[in-house]
């Protein structure tokens, strides 16, 4: 029997403590309607920056990672998936949050259709300039240089890289940093699912697709600068849910 209880859909909060207002709303969406699901999955940049298990016990990290585990002590289960700003979250940030790690591409049923979540970046194929970066940071030799240096080191190369990173993004057409149609199509056919849900983009819509004939939904979620938002999926369908004040 399919559950009642919906399970929510969230990335691209970008927490940080630079944005207390954003962190709030996130904390009493834990706090309120993600007590309502059977589930809840983050599908990557939870947070701005990770630089690393070892900031865990930063106030504000800390402060994130214990509302999560209340969550998931009132029932909720949580899934992590991470995002291009919070790849470097494991198990040390993970497990006393009561987070279950997953790896981006996964399919999972959902009320009873088997749909394919990603953060979304590997589909914006046409941005080589992101993808050569993003698979220079996910190279397990350069995360092991990476997490050697003193944890204040990295947070001033994640800084620096935060600041050249938004530099060429201004110089983008956002076609460039969109989905490539063609990247769409063939994570539908790898996968054989007619749904998925995605973040990164930042562009919360409902687009559908035709792939070799079958008719597919995809589902991409907004991010937490102005309001909050999620997905709702039930039995009954998704559903967009604003998460304000």
């Amino acid at each position: 029997m399919l559950s009642r209880l919906p399970t929510l859909f969230v990335s691209d909060l970008h927490l940080s403590a630079r944005r207390p207002e954003t962190a709030n709303l996130f904390l009493r969406f834990l706090a309120g309607p993600a007590r309502t699901a059977q589930a809840l999955y983050i599908l990557g940049d939870l947070f701005d920056a990770w630089a690393g298990d070892d900031d865990r016990a930063d106030p504000f990290n800390a402060g994130i990672g214990a509302a999560l585990a209340d969550l998931a002590d009132a029932g909720t289960q949580i899934f992590f998936m991470a995002g291009n700003r919070d790849f470097l979250i494991g198990n040390l940030f993970g497990v006393p949050s009561r987070l279950t790690l997953i790896a981006d591409p996964t399919v999972v049923d959902i009320a009873g259709t088997p749909t394919l979540l990603m953060h979304g970046d590997t589909l914006c194929t046409d941005d080589a300039d992101y993808q050569a970066v993003r698979a220079l940071v996910r190279d397990p030799a350069w995360q092991r240089e990476f997490l050697a240096l003193p944890l204040a080191e990295r947070k001033v190369k994640i800084e620096e890289f935060r600041e050249r990173s938004e530099t060429a993004k201004s110089g983008k057409p956002y076609a460039l940093m969109d989905t490539n149609a063609d990247a769409v199509a063939d994570a539908f056919r790898r996968h054989g699912v007619t749904r998925m849900i995605h973040g990164h983009t930042h562009r919360q819509a409902r687009h559908d697709h035709v792939v070799d004939g079958r008719a597919c939904e995809r589902w991409v979620l907004g991010d937490w600068h102005a309001t909050g938002n999620a997905l709702a999926v039930d039995a009954n369908g998704c559903h967009l849910l604003t998460i304000d004040e």
